[in-house]
């Protein structure tokens, strides 16, 4: 069976075609019952509840925990490698495991936790190694990122329309950012130099960003788009 509007395979089942919402069986007409989708007695069965997974998760987080760091005591006499392993399961579960504890979580709240999260682990690392990278690179481009990403969950959470200036825009924001990260990568590892590779991500990424923003601004360039791309 088809849609009489716009042709698309409908099953036997279907009372409104779910692309264009057109009415597909004949409301003088019985709709037509089709073969169920599962064999009688064979249907899936019953799924494990949410919260005992979680919890048999977080317990697997605790048991790696616990080995990783009574090994490295007992073999290295002393946490080394055990430190990166416990901060990688804790970002882990922070950024994965976490957020399924709550029935509606926020990402307004969670990805800041998130990017937080990564920089507390890697200024571990920069202590754990003697470093001196985390506040002159890792600490500006994480926060960057974090607030770049959070900005933009945060618009489209908020404000229905527009979401090709909120896109369009972000990326020419991350465009701007990166004479930035070079120049914060020759401060820091001196080695490197300031070579100029940031023009290619620039160039890049503002031809993206601004195609976008001509799409938002052109309303017929953006139907035309929309209707040759399902967009």
């Amino acid at each position: 069976m088809y849609c009489v509007n716009c042709g698309v395979k409908l099953s036997d089942t279907e009372k409104r075609c779910p692309l264009c919402q057109t009415v597909v069986c004949h409301p003088d007409f019985p709709p037509r019952t089709a073969e169920p989708l599962y064999p009688e007695g064979l249907g899936p069965g019953p799924q494990l509840n949410s919260l005992m997974m979680q919890f048999i998760i977080t317990t697997a987080y605790l048991l790696a925990i616990s080995v990783s760091l009574v090994c490295d005591l007992q073999i290295g006499g002393g946490i080394t490698w055990a430190g990166y392993v416990i901060g990688g399961l804790l970002l882990s579960y922070v950024v994965i495991i976490l957020p399924l504890w709550f029935p509606k979580p926020n990402p307004v709240i969670f990805v800041p936790c998130d990017f937080a999260a990564a920089g507390l682990y890697l200024l571990y690392i920069n202590l754990a190694t003697g470093g001196r990278w985390f506040l002159s690179f890792a600490f500006p481009v994480t926060g960057f990122i974090g607030l770049l990403i959070t900005t933009v969950i945060v618009l489209r959470r908020y404000i229905s329309r527009g979401r090709l200036y909120v896109f369009g825009g972000a990326i020419l924001a991350l465009a701007a950012f990166m004479p930035v990260l070079e120049l914060l990568l020759s401060i820091t590892f001196p080695s490197v130099g300031f070579i100029g590779w940031y023009l290619y991500p620039l160039i890049a990424l503002g031809l993206l960003g601004g195609l976008l923003l001509f799409l938002a601004i052109c309303r017929p360039a953006r139907h035309s788009m929309a209707r040759k791309f399902f967009i």
